[in-house]
Order: structure tokens, then sequence, then C-alpha cells
């Protein structure tokens, strides 16, 4: 049976997201907990569409609840509710995850170019294909940082024009206008017609 105040107002109803999160600031691990169980639906899914890896989404929704754990008291209801402020440290944590991949492999794709070493004892053939991957690379640093950035997830991460647009929070108009632009640019500072 539950018990009614008067105006209508439920004495047992659940707390709102903003009063679980001033308890998690005091340090009560029940509001955690119901935090964790109403809100990890929709911060999973978030960061599943941005990383797209199970495995990589998973620990990193959880990196995100450890964060909102830690700084709970950081939360300002007077800024904006909780889940807003819980899907922004996941979608941050998201795009940093998704940049530090990227740039991983730009240093693996860096790294592989020094090393590359050809099959057959051709110097010239090394000497060639070296000057023209640092042309690429000299040629990609002149572009915007917009452009650079789509073409790098385009053809360098594999990821589709949709992908890329959600990747950068931009329409895929956009994402498409910066790879085609990029990639025009790109032909013409390396004289390709």
């Amino acid at each position: 049976m539950s018990s009614h105040l008067p105006g209508g107002t439920d004495q047992t109803s659940a707390p709102t997201t903003e009063e679980l999160m001033l308890r998690i600031a005091a340090g009560n691990e029940n509001a955690f907990e119901e935090l964790y169980d109403r809100l990890s639906p929709q911060v999973f899914g978030l960061v599943r569409r941005i990383l797209k890896d199970q495995a990589q989404s998973e620990e990193v929704a959880q990196e995100v609840f450890v964060e909102a754990w830690q700084q709970a008291a950081r939360f300002d209801a007077a800024r904006g509710k909780a889940i807003t402020w819980l899907l922004t440290l996941a979608h941050r944590r998201a795009v940093d995850r998704v940049r530090a991949s990227q740039a991983s492999k730009d240093r693996d794709l860096r790294e592989g170019i020094k090393e590359f070493q050809a099959s057959y004892d051709d110097v010239e053939e090394t000497a060639i294909v070296h000057d023209e991957s640092r042309r690429v690379i000299q040629a990609l640093e002149r572009l915007s940082e917009n452009q650079r950035d789509a073409i790098q997830l385009a053809y360098f991460g594999g990821y589709t024009h949709l992908e890329v647009a959600e990747l950068l929070k931009i329409p895929v108009g956009t994402a498409k206008t910066r790879i085609r632009d990029g990639m025009n640019k790109l032909r013409d500072l390396m004289g390709v017609a």
C-alpha cells in the first residue's frame, strides 16, 4: 500500500537522476547502483554507435560510470540534466578512444612506411615509394583539419561516409563534401591529374 502526500505526490516515487547525482556526490553507493541501472543502456548505446566494437564500448561505458562516481560533485543541476551530463561524458570518452585509435593507426602507418623494405633489392623502387609516402603525408598536413580528419577516417580508418559523419558529429553531406574537397586539394597538391 503506497502512501500519498497532499497534492497527489507519491511518497515512494523514484528519485530523479539529478537527486541520485546529489546522493552519489555524498558517497551513496545505492544511488550509484540505481543511476547505473537506469542510465547504462543509454550510455552504452551512445558509446556503441561511436565505437562499433562491443568490447571497447563496454570498457568505455564502464569508464564513464567510474568517472561519474568520481566526479559526481562536479555535476550542477542548474546547468543541465544528469542524463545530459552523463551522455556528454560518454561522448567525450568515446571520441577520445576513436582519436587515440586513429593516432595509433597513423603512428603504425608512419612506422610501417619508415620500416618498409621491398622484398627484392630495388633501391630505386624503395626511394620512389618513400618519396611518395612523404609527399602524401606532407600534402595531408596542408589540408584543413576538418578535411584531414574526414579523409583519415574514411581512407585510413575504413569508415563509411555515414560513419564519418557520426564520428565527427556533422551531417552526411558535410562529411562527403569535406572528403571530396580534401581529395581534390590533395590531387592538386600532388600534381595528379
